[in-house]
């Protein structure tokens, strides 16, 4: 295949690249982004595709292999390096447990409404909120798994339709 021809297969993918682009980002630009940079180190690393595989499939790897490293990145670059004496950064207290009195009283307001579901939907619900996985409720309740998935979504649309008028302090 000539260098123009690879060139034009692998624009021709620039859709179904991009809708992959937004599933892994979930933002338009970044989506932009990545496909721009994807399609970059396609063409510019043509001598590395082997002919007659799956050109589609090549160039997904590439975008999820580029997708992944620049989550790397920006992981490491949040990451906090302390190099005082006595690490005097790292040990103040990143996160308050004090909670403003507005903050206080929301909170209530939310638990009251949680509470005010039915027991079917408010213990699948809790306990998912309090971080058990959907298998373990399932378990724990002797229910399927997808009535334990039903019951926490219709627990969330109820909870919803209730705090409709609530906003966070």
């Amino acid at each position: 295949m000539s260098a123009i021809d690879f060139q034009n297969e692998v624009i021709s993918l620039s859709k179904p690249l991009k809708y992959f682009a937004l599933n892994l980002t979930s933002n338009d630009e970044e989506a932009k982004d990545l496909l721009q940079e994807t399609l970059f180190k396609a063409i510019s690393n043509r001598h590395r595709f082997i002919e007659k595989t799956n050109l589609k499939a090549w160039c997904y790897t590439i975008m999820k292999n580029i997708f992944i490293n620049n989550y790397r990145r920006a992981v490491k670059a949040n990451t906090i390096v302390d190099n005082t004496k006595d690490l005097y950064f790292l040990n103040i207290p990143q996160q308050s447990n004090s909670f403003a009195p507005e903050s206080k009283y929301s909170e209530r307001e939310i638990l009251k409404k949680v509470d005010s579901l039915m027991d079917e939907y408010k213990i699948p619900f809790t306990m998912y909120f309090d971080g058990y996985k959907y298998k373990e409720i399932a378990d724990y309740l002797d229910l399927p798994i997808g009535t334990v998935k039903s019951r926490i979504f219709l627990a969330r649309k109820q909870l919803m339709t209730m705090l409709k008028g609530y906003s966070p302090a």
